[in-house]
């Protein structure tokens, strides 16, 4: 070996003797090991859970409960190819010399851990939900966004504003979540105002036939229309009406239609749509720099007409 060409003394030749006979068993361990744990793992990676993937989809497994799943399969391949690894390799010995470390170590990374198991259970009552899935729009803690994706510790979540948020799965079942596509219908409101020298009814009338006339907008149940409110400046009406299938829909774009018709359609029947506005009333004497305006100015709130 390399160290038999150095110079020889005892004390030398003793103690790489002795390196010697303590450092090939745990190089020849190692080797084994690395071997046992790639011929478990590799096929596992590469065959098992490809497999897996390809059978659920075949049998129309939905992704909540499929994309888990692998990840889990994933990790259980790693831990049992590494698990007999370690038998083979005699490295199970080396653990058992060292329960007692291990046992620290072990309480440790628990205490360490204790988040990461609380999200990781909350994960499992999330895919074991059937009204929680992948692809549905939820709603919580003033935020909303599309699930993309359901993970160990978080929940990613797509936002309308194109943003990935990575939501902690303890915080989603802790806190009220709010699924608008678990019903095959959703129900929408809005509020118009109108003046209060138009005619209610006729701005009723338009309001419904709009809804109906909207080919997202379902005709059962039919929509209404209720005064809601008498505010200072208008009559306040409130339309509802129901979307059909809002998973598929874009919801702000049928609201966006539907408003924009109804406003035309009050145009057309010259029906007012009154708004506050500043109006300053006084007057002021410019005949002189130096002098002060005759009726300070006042401002009041009216009502556009």
């Amino acid at each position: 070996m390399w160290f038999q060409t150095l110079p020889q003394t005892p004390w030398l030749q003793d103690l790489l003797d002795l390196w010697a006979g303590r450092l090939a068993p745990f190089l020849e361990g190692a080797g084994l090991f690395v071997v046992t744990a790639l011929l478990i793992y590799l096929p596992g990676r590469f065959l098992v859970v490809p497999g897996a993937r390809r059978l659920m989809d075949w049998a129309g497994t939905n992704d909540t409960f499929e994309l888990p799943f692998l990840k889990v399969l994933h990790a259980g391949i790693t831990i049992f190819a590494l698990f007999n690894a370690a038998v083979a390799s005699d490295f199970s010995d080396f653990l058992q010399a060292t329960e007692a470390v291990v046992a620290g170590a072990t309480i440790a990374i628990g205490f360490a851990s204790k988040d990461v198991l609380n999200n990781l259970v909350s994960g499992v009552f999330i895919v074991a939900d059937p009204k929680f899935n992948i692809g549905d729009w939820i709603q919580w803690n003033g935020q909303e966004g599309i699930i993309e994706d359901i993970s160990f510790r978080v929940t990613r979540v797509h936002t309308f504003n194109n943003e990935l948020i990575s939501v902690p799965n303890s915080e989603l079942t802790a806190n009220a979540v709010t699924n608008p596509v678990a019903k095959e219908h959703l129900r929408s409101t809005y509020q118009f105002g109108v003046g209060y020298e138009s005619d209610l009814e006729e701005a009723k009338r338009i309001i419904v036939d709009e809804a109906l006339a909207h080919p997202d907008i379902l005709d059962r149940p039919r929509p209404s229309v209720r005064v809601q409110d008498l505010a200072p400046s208008a009559v306040t009406l409130q339309a509802r009406f129901w979307v059909r299938d809002p998973a598929q829909l874009d919801l702000s774009k049928v609201r966006s239609e539907y408003i924009q018709g109804v406003k035309e359609r009050f145009d057309q029947a010259g029906i007012e749509m009154p708004y506050p506005y500043q109006q300053l009333t006084g007057s002021i004497d410019i005949r002189g720099a130096d002098r002060q305006s005759t009726e300070p100015l006042k401002s009041e709130s009216v009502t556009h007409d």
